[in-house]
């Protein structure tokens, strides 16, 4: 039990004038704003400007097709304005059948009618017309399913090591993935007033005893991870519960705090940043635990400048002792030293693993994430034609992959033959594209200032083509890319990351690892696709030649000083 006494948080926090998005929060009636009153306006296909922000505490985001933005000016039209929508799965379990209804909606009412897989772990509708927004909630309510908390200044999906019925330790984690999302859910009867016609509420009569009236400063991101894999990348996230186990059965977690890739371009203040090691805690405190960060990350965190809200920005202004601490006397416990851990990898095993209680569990590569009726791929088809006759779950990677879980012995042979005449099962695809990925990006995300997603198929054929001229095609180098600094695609924990610096330029970041716990350092800016392509030749031929056995790219260049070593929690990413 925590014996410390009661800091003078006022002296912590920082001060000035708060940012505005502090008063929409504080005038947005938890959470409700007009936005019913939007919706109901048949004058424009968008909200408002403060429901445009709180919208996002709903799980949407307002994006319009930047491809056409400039002909619909010429036009006197309004952009064509559409929400994302991000839903609310916890460790990414989906059922079959909850599978089968997004699929028909994504086909009646979404651009395109994909249904994209996130690093999130969770699926994500684009293009939703104002007039489908209600009628898709609806239907996620109908199936189970909501998107409250996927955005905005909350605490968002909460991931969890792919895969829990592999072992009994990955079923236990699942479920304290499970709990502490809803443990750290808003309270507010906002999401349910509006979008579910729920019965409402005077606000007078709510509380928000873990977020508060205001939330959070900042968005807040939380993983349960079970080692040795580290396919939710810990260090992106603010708080991370690693699995401690003794005789196979979960007892505790090591808990680290603070880590966070987004950063602005030439802005030194931003920067992204690796998790900190608080200690060791039982399990009987998890949930105590989580709330006592969450709420200091909420009392201490900047309010002033939303660029340096996040945890991570908390951590190194009051510093990481003063922090843990804090989280200490509130949880009311004392860390303990932290339990030895290895984090080995962080891809997803793609194919078939066998589960202990006698099902087979089949891995799907989705490059990007993207599930669609391609050309000679007909992916989304083939999702629905397995969701049909599979009597087990889906479970969504963060890495944009999905896994078929729980298939019995008999029906292994149907659900992989459905697999390979969809193009959801391939042979052929190499491990380099399995260890590429890429944000979305243009032409939806308002942010974007080169491209993500649209980039990355054809990129990865020059890499493939990099890797075969010096020999080793069938080795791989973990490959991110992101449209801008903000992280999304996670490219500031690749070996080779590149983030988007404008259109068709890149700022080309080398010397992550492959268990994903070091951050690499910009190596060379604003450098185009032939540019980086000859960068990499040289770099890769150097490798081949020079390299240990059993030596990833980014720890030789680590090695042999093509980039520095990053030693500190707090990165200087500029080289």
């Amino acid at each position: 039990m925590s014996d410390q006494k009661t800091p003078d948080l006022t002296a912590l926090q920082v001060q000035g004038k708060l940012a505005d998005n502090e008063r929409l929060k504080g005038e947005s009636n938890l959470l409700r704003g007009t936005i019913e009153a939007d919706l109901a306006d048949p004058l424009t296909g968008g909200f408002s400007a403060d429901n445009f922000q709180l919208i996002r505490f709903h799980g949407m985001y307002q994006q319009d097709d930047r491809d056409i933005r400039a002909e619909r000016n010429e036009q006197k039209l309004e952009p064509l304005h559409t929400v994302m929508l991000r839903a609310r799965m916890p460790g990414g379990v989906i059922t079959p059948q909850q599978w089968l209804a997004i699929d028909e909606f994504a086909a009646d009412n979404t651009h395109a009618g994909s249904i994209r897989l996130t690093t999130r772990q969770t699926f994500q509708f684009h293009g939703v017309l104002k007039r489908h927004i209600k009628p898709m909630h609806q239907m996620l309510g109908s199936i189970g399913i909501d998107s409250i908390a996927t955005a905005g200044d909350v605490n968002r999906n909460v991931l969890c090591t792919s895969n829990p019925e592999q072992s009994e330790l990955h079923a236990e984690a699942y479920q304290w993935a499970k709990r502490i999302s809803e443990h750290l859910l808003p309270r507010t009867r906002a999401y349910a007033e509006i979008w579910l016609d729920g019965e409402k509420v005077e606000s007078t009569q709510e509380a928000e005893p873990i977020l508060g009236r205001t939330y959070l400063p900042r968005k807040f991101k939380t993983t349960v991870v079970v080692p040795p894999h580290n396919d939710v990348d810990i260090h992106a996230n603010d708080m991370n519960f690693i699995a401690v186990a003794d005789n196979g059965k979960l007892v505790g977690f090591n808990l680290l705090v603070g880590g966070g890739l987004g950063m602005t371009h030439g802005d030194t203040s931003t920067y992204p940043r690796k998790a900190d090691e608080f200690g060791y805690l039982p399990l009987e405190h998890t949930l105590a635990v989580a709330e006592a960060v969450v709420a200091t990350q909420r009392d201490l965190g900047n309010r002033v400048n939303r660029k340096n809200a996040k945890t991570k920005y908390t951590l190194d202004r009051v510093g990481v002792e003063v922090f843990k601490g804090e989280v200490e006397r509130r949880a009311g416990i004392r860390f303990e030293p932290i339990r030895p851990y290895l984090l080995t990898d962080r891809g997803d095993g793609f194919g078939w693993t066998a589960g202990i209680d006698g099902k087979h569990n089949l891995t799907l590569f989705i490059e990007n994430g993207r599930i669609l009726d391609f050309p000679g791929k007909p992916l989304k088809r083939g999702m629905a034609a397995i969701a049909r006759v599979h009597k087990g779950e889906f479970r969504m990677t963060a890495n944009q992959n999905l896994v078929v879980a729980g298939v019995a012995e008999l029906d292994k042979a149907q659900i992989e033959a459905l697999a390979r005449e969809h193009g959801l099962l391939d042979d052929s695809v190499s491990n380099q594209r399995k260890d590429s990925m890429a944000c979305v990006s243009l032409p939806t995300c308002p942010l974007a200032m080169a491209e993500a997603e649209r980039f990355l198929p054809g990129f990865v054929d020059r890499i493939e083509g990099v890797l075969a001229t010096h020999g080793i095609a069938d080795e791989s180098i973990i490959f991110r890319v992101t449209g801008c600094p903000n992280g999304c695609g996670r490219a500031m924990l690749a070996e080779v990351g590149l983030v988007g610096k404008g259109p068709g330029r890149y700022n080309l970041h080398l010397g992550g690892n492959r268990e994903g716990t070091r951050i690499p350092k910009m190596y060379k800016e604003n450098l185009d696709e032939a540019s980086i392509l000859a960068e990499l030749d040289q770099l890769v031929g150097r490798w081949v030649g020079e390299r240990h056995q059993g030596e990833g790219f980014g720890d030789f260049l680590i090695r042999v000083g093509v980039v520095p070593e990053v030693i500190t929690a707090k990165v200087d990413f500029h080289g």
